[in-house]
């Protein structure tokens, strides 16, 4: 029973992930050259707020009870576009941090062996 369940979740987990269009969206937010998306990807929220409340507001007035499930939705979409711009902003520091962290070796060499050359070439400027 318990292996059948996490089959289930499984497979449910991999089809929300692989066609649902919020969760592709957000999975290429999280690519090293979208990462700075993830700000401006928070005001996507907004309109799922927007539809929340209008069912919200439509069930206080006796709307069907499905409704309750857009609600739920919407909120759930507001959320992990809200959650996408501190999530993007720390990965992209730590991104960049280890880009800067591996930048200096590769620069040293090369300033290194653009010094030497430069101090060669300068004997024969002067000839």
């Amino acid at each position: 029973m318990i292996r059948l369940i996490w089959t289930l979740s499984a497979h449910t987990r991999y089809y929300l992930r692989r066609y649902m269009p919020t969760n592709r969206l957000l999975d290429a937010i999280r690519r090293r050259p979208n990462l700075r998306w993830g700000i401006p990807a928070m005001l996507l929220a907004v309109p799922y707020l927007l539809i929340a409340s209008i069912c919200t507001n439509a069930l206080a007035d006796g709307a069907p009870g499905w409704l309750h499930l857009v609600v739920l939705w919407a909120v759930w979409n507001a959320m992990k576009f809200t959650t996408m711009g501190p999530v993007s902003l720390i990965l992209l520091v730590r991104a960049r941090i280890a880009e800067a962290v591996a930048r200096p070796g590769v620069r040293r060499d090369g300033d290194a062996g653009e010094s030497l050359n430069h101090a060669a070439a300068e004997p024969l400027l002067h000839r």
